[in-house]
Parts: C-alpha cells; structure tokens; sequence
C-alpha cells in the first residue's frame, strides 16, 4: 500500500506550486496552506506523513465530520501507515464509530477527543492475533469498546455493561459466521455494520452508513475468500 517515492496514496509525482494554496488532508481533513501536493491533487499533510496508524487513526477520527463510519473507516484503510492485517484495527473500529456518533449527537469537539483517546488507550490491550488466539477479534472488541464507552459501562453498571457484551457478542458472531482466516479490513467493515444495526435497534440513532462497498485490498490479502466475501467487487451482495 505504500508508495516509496511520489505521493504515499496514489504513486503520482509531487508538483510544487509557485504559491501557498489552502489544501485539505486527504485522511485527516485538516485544512492548511502548503506548496506541496501531487499531481492528482492529493495533499497529506505532515502528521499523517509521518504518524503512527495509531496517530493517524487518532487526528483523522477526532477532525473528521463524517457520519459514515464505513466511508471513514475506508479512507484511513487506504493510508500507509495502515497495514493489511494488525492491532491497529481494533482501534480504528470504536475511533470511526465514536467520530460519526458524536457528529450525529452534536458532541463537543474535546469530549469527542476524549473518548477517541480512552478508545484507543483500551485497544492497546487487545494484541495481535486474538481472533485465532483468543476467540475474540479485535475489530470485534472494539464495538463492545465503542458503546462501553458512549454509555459509560464498567464492571459494575450490570444494564450497560450487559449492552456492552451484547454489542461484542454480536460483532463475533457476524465476522465468525462470514468464515476464512484473517482479514482485518473486511472483519472491521462487518463489525462496524453490526454496531450501525445495533445502535439503532438499542439506541434509536441511526448513522448514515453506505452498505454498498467493494473491496480494493483483495490483491494484499493471501488469504483473501474472492467471491465468498460480501465485499468482493464480484459478489452477489
């Protein structure tokens, strides 16, 4: 996924304009002045250039105003920093899931940030490998993580810790009954439909999400399932 020279996203060589522009970061959306950008217009600005996938997953999510959490999940998917499969998505799960939640629900931009941190400080306990390992996938925990943390659960808070578990309950059992071995990207789009589903039918709040998505990672994936995905271009879905 990852350039090596030009533009990280595309590939395309860097133009230098004559003057400072004002320009929007392809993932974080932060809006700057800069001379730098390629030539199919993609400018990423210096954070996301060099971040972590946990920074960049961080800045994006807490800047974004998008209510679809797929289409955002999509974008961060496509930065570098992203890999194929890892740990950094049982953050990115509850981060897009908290970014579209609290644009729907009007939550003020530092509360929004906090809960994007606390979010990605529990992931950090959710290691690599738990899908096989465990039981349990990430991409899945970190539904439960997402309403833990919007209904304020702990161990003690029997009602919402129990919404908690049904949240994650319900996300293993879409990603189990899709089978295959790993695929962290299309195990993280069926947790967040599942959470999409979930809070409406819990919470009444619906997010506007975009069911139809065609996978273009399927070329990164040895282990990818082709047709038998729900999100392969060639699927009937």
């Amino acid at each position: 996924m990852t350039h090596s020279s030009g533009c990280l996203l595309c590939g395309a060589d860097l133009e230098y304009l004559a003057e400072y522009q004002t320009l929007s970061c392809h993932f974080c959306g932060t809006t700057t002045t800069a001379t730098a950008r390629c030539q199919n217009g993609h400018y990423i600005c210096d954070a996301c250039h060099r971040g972590s996938s946990h920074d960049v997953i961080e800045l994006a999510c807490i800047s974004s105003e998008s209510r679809d959490p797929a289409a955002l999940a999509l974008t961060l998917m496509a930065h570098p920093a992203l890999n194929m499969h890892g740990p950094e998505y049982h953050f990115l799960v509850p981060a897009v899931l908290l970014a579209s939640y609290a644009e729907i629900k009007n939550v003020r931009r530092e509360q929004k940030a906090a809960l994007i941190r606390k979010a990605r400080q529990r992931s950090e306990d959710v290691k690599g490998g738990f899908c096989g390992l465990h039981g349990a996938c990430g991409a899945g925990i970190g539904t439960g993580i997402f309403v833990s943390l919007i209904t304020g659960a702990t161990p003690l808070t029997g009602c919402m810790r129990g919404i908690s578990n049904r949240m994650t309950a319900a996300s293993l059992l879409a990603i189990a009954e899709t089978g295959g071995a790993r695929c962290c990207k299309r195990d993280s789009l069926l947790a967040i439909f599942t959470a999409v589903r979930f809070l409406h039918d819990e919470f009444t709040i619906q997010l506007p999400v975009n069911t139809e998505i065609r996978c273009s990672f399927s070329h990164l994936n040895r282990e990818c399932l082709e047709q038998a995905c729900r999100f392969s271009p060639g699927s009937e879905e």
